[in-house]
């Protein structure tokens, strides 16, 4: 449903986003993390067609994001961060409003409307002003707008910001329903919400992606922890030659000691006995060996380091 191959964004001579590729499929919720200025809301934008790539190429439906935007965004419902609403409207007034920019059909526009006020609890809201509602009733605004037109691909960016928990518990609750005939791209700095809400997640930094993958099996990755005496670069290599390592990160540690904390691929199983065998073989000696699960905060913060 949306292919995003190779998308590289400049802004004179800053790269804000450099080589991202990624699929989603119908039916599926995926995930973006990243820090501020990872590149996240660029990488929205251009697959909503708010921005052309520099280069790659985002496809919706087998539609060229670039080629044809007017018939993509059709297909696409978008709730930027910010939600650009009209504070002077009432909350009825702004999605008939929304629905006739969409050509929707006056039968079918009410009938969506009411639908939407009600997925969204905007009912007793629906005649105030948009203006004096709270940021959580002007989140759930904008969503209902997005909703509107009942596109098949949902575009969220940040969806629960402002909202209080027992609405943040409503709208998990709402796109899991909705991610049942809609594919889902969600964008959010909220590492639980991610792992209760999305089926895969997309780790971005620095404009790459860092770390890919189903939710279940980015926390079930396993986390070594070595302590050697030896060079940092030395090290490196006696740990990278262990098969089933994935991915290392070293720091000093003091009086000539390195700490490598590595991830092993899920199929590697426990790999203590392999990596002292390496430092042994290298004649480093080693004084802490343990294994973890790491869960989506760990690989999320390695991968804002970059050292993913």
């Amino acid at each position: 449903m949306i292919e995003v191959a190779d998308i590289h964004k400049s802004f004179g001579v800053v790269e804000a986003v450099r080589g991202v590729s990624f699929t989603a499929s119908p039916g599926e919720t995926l995930g973006i993390l990243g820090p501020n200025g990872a590149g996240k809301t660029t990488t929205i934008r251009m697959i909503t067609g708010w921005l052309p790539p520099t280069s790659g190429r985002v496809t919706i439906d087998g539609r060229d994001s670039v080629d044809d935007t007017l018939l993509v965004r059709r297909k696409l419902g978008y709730l930027p961060e910010t939600t650009p609403l009209y504070p002077e409207m009432r909350v009825g007034q702004y999605l008939d409003y929304r629905g006739r920019l969409f050509r929707m059909a006056r039968t079918r526009r009410r009938a969506a409307i009411n639908l939407r006020i009600d997925q969204c609890a905007l009912t007793a809201v629906r005649t105030r002003r948009i203006g004096e509602l709270s940021k959580g009733y002007r989140q759930r605004v904008g969503l209902a707008s997005a909703l509107l037109h009942d596109p098949p691909i949902l575009i969220l960016d940040e969806p629960t910001s402002g909202l209080d928990p027992s609405q943040i518990a409503e709208s998990r609750n709402l796109i899991r329903e909705l991610a049942e005939t809609k594919t889902v791209l969600l964008s959010s700095h909220i590492l639980p919400e991610v792992e209760r809400t999305c089926d895969r997640v997309i780790i971005i930094a620095s404009g790459k992606v860092r770390a890919q993958g189903r939710v279940a099996e980015l926390a079930r990755s396993r986390r070594h922890t070595v302590e050697v005496r030896a060079d940092q670069d030395d090290a490196l290599r006696a740990a990278r030659g262990v098969a089933g390592v994935e991915n290392i990160s070293a720091r000093p540690c003091g009086e000539g000691w390195v700490r490598l904390e590595i991830d092993a691929s899920e199929s590697a199983g426990d790999l203590r006995e392999a990596l002292a065998e390496a430092m042994r073989a290298a004649n480093r000696p080693v004084r802490e060996l343990t294994i973890e699960r790491a869960g989506l905060e760990a690989l999320f913060a390695q991968a804002v380091e970059g050292n993913a």
